[in-house]
């Protein structure tokens, strides 16, 4: 069996150990890091790069995900490889959306049925970009599978690092709340999806707890037995604009679809047990305290 990732990425990367364990090949696109693709157990591709390769991938491919952001002018996969893609048969093909598409709900609850007002040129994008894989899956009869990530962490990406180097701040915005989604977490959903490709159409991906961020900080400190980091009012808060951008949406996200349709058992159903693992993978490897590449998917956690 063989897998094609087009922007084989963070969450690709915790995917393709769980199927190469299975016997599958996987082939994931870069716009340059070979070896970053490689270590991750897949065989790297450029795009953009020459095109051949590619279309013979698509045309081989059992099952294909597409876990790249659109852009400017619109989903680049399908920008550069619609009529192959439309005349491929996979098994399955996955799009890794974001729950930005809902928009801002003050604190209120969204499941996959949700209508979708996300705010902002990335959340529309996105919502541009769903419309036009499922026109395509549509019109061709392919079998899409949407996954609408929440904030994601894991290995590389959390809270500990700022809280090590002493720069975290509790940024306080009263009523924010956000949902978040170990990189394990999303792995074994993609993989479940991938085993049932007549199962589902739309799935949330995100932990049974959605917090405050200024929650997640504090516990991280307290895991590291460091001092509580400052509390910053989030009109004070000298923040990127990216960063900032997550704060326009305070929202609660369902996801009891990945539990009843697709038979999951969340590794790490809240942020306090996955920022344990977090911290204890790190002492097991040697690390102890170790600090944590950041993200700009952290929001501050």
């Amino acid at each position: 069996m063989e897998m094609l990732v087009f922007g084989h990425g963070y969450s690709a990367s915790h995917l393709t150990p769980l199927l190469r364990a299975r016997g599958w090949d996987v082939t994931g696109t870069t716009r340059g890091d070979l070896a970053r693709v490689a270590h991750a157990g897949a065989q790297p591709l450029l795009w953009p790069g020459p095109r051949q390769p590619l279309l013979d991938a698509i045309a081989r491919a059992d099952a294909i995900l597409v876990s790249a952001a659109p852009g400017e002018g619109g989903d680049p996969v399908l920008a550069d490889f619609r009529d192959a893609l439309a005349a491929a048969r996979p098994r399955w093909l996955g799009y890794l959306s974001t729950t930005g598409v809902y928009g801002d709900r003050d604190g209120g609850w969204v499941d996959e049925d949700s209508v979708l007002d996300g705010t902002g040129p990335r959340g529309q994008a996105r919502i541009r970009a769903e419309a036009d894989w499922q026109a395509l899956a549509r019109d061709h009869h392919l079998p899409l599978r949407i996954f609408r990530l929440a904030g994601i962490y894991g290995p590389g990406r959390g809270p500990f690092k700022k809280v090590l180097d002493g720069t975290a701040r509790r940024i306080i915005k009263p009523g924010q709340v956000f949902s978040r989604i170990h990189a394990d977490d999303i792995a074994q959903v993609l993989l479940a999806s991938i085993l049932q490709p007549d199962v589902g159409d739309v799935f949330n991906l995100c932990d049974d707890d959605p917090a405050p961020p200024q929650d997640v900080i504090a516990h991280a400190a307290h895991l590291l037995g460091m001092p509580l980091p400052p509390a910053v009012p989030f009109d004070q808060a000298d923040m990127s604009p990216m960063a900032r951008s997550f704060y326009a949406d305070s929202k609660r996200v369902r996801n009891d679809r990945i539990k009843t349709q697709l038979g999951v058992r969340l590794l790490y159903p809240d942020y306090r047990s996955g920022l344990a693992a977090l911290l204890a993978s790190e002492t097991t490897d040697g690390a102890s305290h170790r600090p944590m590449q950041g993200s700009r998917h952290d929001k501050d956690a």
